[in-house]
């Protein structure tokens, strides 16, 4: 008797040691935020609809509010930030724009700018402080590529004779701004979604074991531990609760994908690796972890977050998502 009530001691004791648990930090000053980059601990910027862009350098326990000048009804579905002075915002479409501060968010200045019929983009992602590179939807049937080589001042669009095709109804989400990611110093990944839903990997373009058909399906964001080893996560946005084929994990670079015996708990727009065995992924129906590599997913929170990313420097994880709520994970 005494083995086993030592036996659901440790159990209690250890299911306490390893649970999260969601610290709501702000709400309310827009309708939806999608953008969301954590520097360190203390220092996290979010940007969302209706040109409004948040800032904390206490680590989340204030937030200042700016609505950029000129720019009330532009939806800024990514941020990148460098330090607590500087960050890069993208703003999706009619017209697309990539602005810069250097002052905290007082001032933007526009460094790029794309009036096209058809231009949307995506997502941003740099592999240092200089060099980085924006993704967008295709535009007479090629993906849209720019790079920055310093630091977000200025953007050269790739040729479209140089970038990827796309095949008919494929396109990406905007969704998180996870759909881009990079590995190492100069290797660049991306997914699509749609019709067709792939991951280009150098001149590889893989077909996911995703969802896929229509044009809310695919994949919606990848994590990236390392070059072998991936997480892709997505579904269907117009059903919501389903765990058909909403995760793909892959442990040699892209040459095989697996599926978890236990996926997350419906569509997510957002995956992240806390450390190679645990990851975190959020959508609009809630929050789940796994920690075992993707393999089996557990639910934390029926909470809806578009968004969630952890500390360049650091530990401290933060979600961001619809009706401007902002979150940290404490774990």
């Amino acid at each position: 008797m005494k083995q086993l009530l030592f036996c659901v001691f440790f159990a209690v004791c250890s299911l306490q040691l390893s649970a999260q648990t969601i610290q709501l930090l702000d709400s309310g000053k827009t309708n939806s935020i999608r953008g969301l980059s954590v520097v360190n601990d203390n220092i996290v910027w979010v940007s969302g609809a209706n040109g409004m862009i948040g800032r904390s350098i206490d680590g989340g326990a204030s937030f200042k509010w700016t609505k950029v000048d000129g720019f009330a009804k532009t939806d800024f579905r990514d941020i990148e930030a460098f330090d607590a002075n500087t960050a890069i915002i993208m703003g999706i479409d009619t017209p697309a724009v990539i602005l810069k501060t250097i002052d905290g968010g007082i001032s933007w200045k526009i460094v790029f700018k794309d009036n096209r019929p058809g231009m949307f983009l995506d997502a941003m992602e740099f592999f240092n402080e200089k060099s980085g590179v924006v993704v967008g939807d295709p535009i007479n049937g090629k993906i849209f590529i720019a790079v920055t080589v310093d630091g977000g001042a200025t953007w050269r669009p790739m040729p479209e004779s140089l970038s990827p095709a796309a095949e008919k109804g494929e396109a990406m989400f905007a969704s998180s701004g996870t759909n881009v990611r990079t590995v190492g110093k100069q290797e660049l990944l991306f997914i699509t979604g749609g019709t067709y839903s792939r991951i280009f990997i150098r001149n590889d373009k893989i077909v996911l074991p995703i969802i896929q058909g229509k044009e809310t399906t695919g994949a919606n964001s990848l994590a990236v531990w390392d070059k072998k080893t991936f997480a892709v996560v997505g579904g269907d946005f117009n059903n919501a609760t389903s765990t058909e084929k909403n995760c793909v994990l892959t442990k040699d670079g892209g040459k095989t994908f697996l599926t978890p015996t236990t996926p997350p708990f419906g569509y997510r727009s957002c995956v992240e690796y806390l450390s190679k065995s645990k990851l975190i992924t959020c959508g609009i129906t809630g929050i789940d972890v796994s920690e075992d590599g993707g393999n089996n997913w557990r639910n934390i929170s029926a909470e809806g977050f578009h968004v969630v990313r952890k500390a360049k420097k650091g530990k401290a994880v933060y979600l961001a998502g619809g009706k401007g709520r902002v979150a940290k994970l404490v774990w």
